[in-house]
């Protein structure tokens, strides 16, 4: 599997990971998929704290018992479980955000995260504390670097900018191309690197699998015409999945996509992409040509 560097990090990643989220809480199933990942080669899982309320984290730690030194550790923090109340409220400051990566730490059962992102940021938050955080956790040792995960432009700027993120995770496929207008070409010029999230638009553009929700403007008959109009640029050397896969990685700015898996079939059909070759010129422009080029509305720059 092709090996990237994240940003200015010291962090390599293969460029197909794993998106823990979809891992499910079956705790032997999880591990198992876990372990098939690493064993064939995925050095990236991706999980958060806000993941089945913390779960998933656990699950991801008893995994990496044994493997700890064999992957980069991402997870993240910033929504808030406040007791007595339902569900998660936004919290970003320093305070916080240095008690969530020890208590991620803590259900991990790890001493460092390799890469810990902020889960979010809006122009609200105390920006310039939120990064102190960050930098105060790096040079403690409890993290090697950090990034955000974002999908607000204006937030990424700021942070671009101000702080010293090696990463923006970042929904990022066929189906979703905002980034390509403003997110891209920031984070190329700044030498920042995009983690694609979403790679397959939640299974929309999967092979053996059908659109069972919308995904941004289509409609699911629009998704199902997509996967046509798709379909006849795949061939026996790569698939619907492995095509996808492949444009979410075609952006010089993007290091790694982490696609979620529930079963080892999914699993295989993702990492089956680290093996066809790099979209053509000719093949990026023939998907852009019947995908819809679709822009953030909201959170967009201005010069």
């Amino acid at each position: 599997m092709k090996q990237n560097q994240l940003g200015s990090s010291e962090l390599i990643v293969g460029e197909i990971g794993l998106g823990c989220m979809s891992l499910g809480t079956e705790e032997g199933n999880a591990v198992a998929l876990i372990h098939e990942a690493i064993d064939r080669g995925v050095t990236l899982l991706d999980t958060a704290d806000l993941y089945d309320d913390g779960m998933n984290e656990r699950i991801v730690g008893k995994a990496l018992k044994g493997r700890r030194d064999r992957v980069v550790l991402a997870t993240k923090a910033g929504n808030r479980r406040v007791p007595g109340q339902d569900g998660w409220t936004w919290d970003a400051s320093k305070a916080y955000i240095k008690s969530a990566a020890k208590e991620s730490l803590r259900r991990i059962q790890t001493d460092y995260i390799d890469l810990f992102q902020l889960h979010g940021g809006t122009m609200d938050d105390p920006i310039g504390e939120t990064i102190e955080a960050f930098e105060e956790l790096k040079r403690e040792g409890w993290i090697r670097a950090y990034g955000i995960s974002s999908i607000r432009p204006t937030v990424i700027r700021e942070y671009a900018l101000r702080s010293s993120i090696v990463s923006v995770m970042n929904p990022y496929c066929i189906a979703d191309r905002r980034a390509e207008e403003q997110v891209l070409p920031l984070l190329r010029e700044r030498g920042i690197s995009v983690i694609a999230r979403g790679p397959l638009a939640g299974g929309a553009l999967a092979a053996n699998r059908e659109p069972t929700k919308p995904h941004l403007g289509y409609g699911i008959d629009e998704l199902r015409s997509l996967r046509a109009r798709l379909t006849e640029l795949t061939s026996e050397e790569r698939s619907l999945t492995e095509l996808a896969i492949r444009y979410s990685l075609s952006d010089p700015a993007v290091a790694a996509v982490v696609p979620g898996a529930s079963s080892r079939e999914q699993l295989l059909l993702n990492l089956k992409a680290a093996d066809v070759p790099a979209l053509t010129a000719e093949e990026l422009a023939a998907i852009r040509d019947v995908s819809e080029a679709n822009r953030y509305e909201a959170h967009r720059l201005v010069d």
